[in-house]
């Protein structure tokens, strides 16, 4: 029997910075993931540039069944804090829009970094490693895998959601809250392309990879970023943030042309160029392809001169104040993040200790707290797993 302080199940994010934090107070730890690489998300994400933090990260850019509960641990361990450590590898980094953080090489370079101050520490690690049975018996946890078994004190579950199931991502981590007594918030894709069917699905079709800058908005919340129409719907950093938002039923209404007020600008057009043709002028503000689909659809006209006020304000709704509803998504497969998981009434927000079973911690995303598009859901793990980290 292996006999440990603490065991951690998934080395990702998460997973990682808690041990690197619980090894530098002296404690004894095991990494256990069933991959056959450390960071495997960390790799791929942001195009393999990692989007690791954002500089404007608050709690305002969570959802939560309680949006209180994220404060503490990001006011303890902010963006600034894991900056600091990626400068001190050298680490050369940009800003993309809205305040996003990439390494200017390679995701891999945060990886390397996490494992190097792992190894400071004396993490140990057993990857590729199943585990078949959790228990507790007394004060100490008793882990069974393909690997051994293993006995720790403090036992952190860091496994993530089923969000990008390729990378081997489940639901374990609800599981195991089950196990043990705790509620689950209803997991949920989250940050997800939507879908449509029909007549309008055909339509986005034809419009497949064209992207615009919009607002979108759902259930009192907006975001004005990059829209993608697609072969199944619509994509892009606005779509992707509006999913966390929307349900099945619920209508969202896009703003294709945000700076300015379409009629307004057709209704000039037409008392100063009367003879012009609609679609040109459009393409002015939005793609050429997507201008001449909508004029198309909406008048056999072609020049202002011909068309009424009427088609004109029709023609300005469709691209000011497009209102449709959504399918679904495209699900786990290609969302980013699992919205719900562990409830967090059932956790301590100091430490992330469940307030059921003493030593028991969950940490990241199989946690119900959730963050939006750009960095914001590194931030929540490095966070998190930081609080988790001086206590476990």
């Amino acid at each position: 029997m292996n006999k440990l302080d603490v065991i951690i199940i998934g080395a990702g994010a998460a997973g990682l910075m808690c041990a690197i934090e619980s090894g530098r107070r002296g404690r004894s730890v095991l990494l256990i993931d069933k991959s056959p690489k450390i960071g495997e998300k960390i790799r791929i994400s942001g195009g393999g540039r990692c989007n690791f933090t954002n500089i404007y990260a608050s709690a305002d850019n969570y959802l939560s069944q309680n949006p209180h509960f994220c404060k503490s641990a990001l006011k303890r361990y902010t963006q600034y804090d894991f900056i600091e450590l990626v400068d001190s590898y050298g680490i050369k980094h940009h800003e993309k829009t809205l305040g996003q953080l990439f390494c200017d090489k390679s995701s891999k370079q945060i990886i390397d970094m996490l494992i190097a101050e792992c190894e400071k520490v004396s993490v140990e690690f057993a990857l590729e490693t199943n585990i078949s049975t959790i228990e507790k018996q007394g004060n100490v946890f008793c882990v069974k895998s393909d690997s051994g078994e293993f006995e720790s004190e403090s036992l952190v579950i860091a496994t993530g959601g089923p969000s990008i199931p390729k990378m081997g991502s489940t639901g374990f981590g609800y599981e195991i809250a089950k196990q043990f007594g705790l509620n689950i918030i209803p997991p949920r894709a989250g940050l997800v392309p939507l879908t449509f069917e029909g007549e309008m699905l055909e339509w986005m079709k034809s419009l497949a990879g064209t992207s615009v800058n919009c607002s979108v908005k759902c259930n009192g919340v907006s975001f004005e970023e990059a829209m993608l129409f697609t072969h199944r719907g619509l994509s892009g950093p606005a779509i992707l943030q509006i999913s966390s938002y929307w349900r099945e039923g619920d209508k969202i209404t896009i703003n294709m042309c945000p700076e300015i007020d379409i009629f307004d600008y057709l209704k000039s057009c037409k008392e100063e160029s009367p003879k012009s043709e609609i679609a040109p002028a459009l393409s002015k503000y939005i793609p050429k392809k997507l201008a001449k689909k909508i004029v198309e659809d909406l008048t056999d006209k072609v020049k202002f001169a011909e068309t009424s006020d009427k088609i004109l304000q029709e023609i300005a709704n469709y691209i000011n104040d497009w209102q449709i509803i959504p399918s679904g998504t495209e699900g786990y497969r290609t969302a980013e993040v699992t919205l719900g998981g562990v409830d967090t009434d059932e956790l301590s927000s100091k430490n992330f200790e469940s307030k059921k079973v003493a030593k028991l911690y969950f940490i990241g995303e199989v946690v119900d707290v959730t963050g939006h598009l750009g960095g914001f859901n590194f931030q929540w793990a490095w966070s998190s797993a930081h609080a988790c980290g001086q206590f476990c």
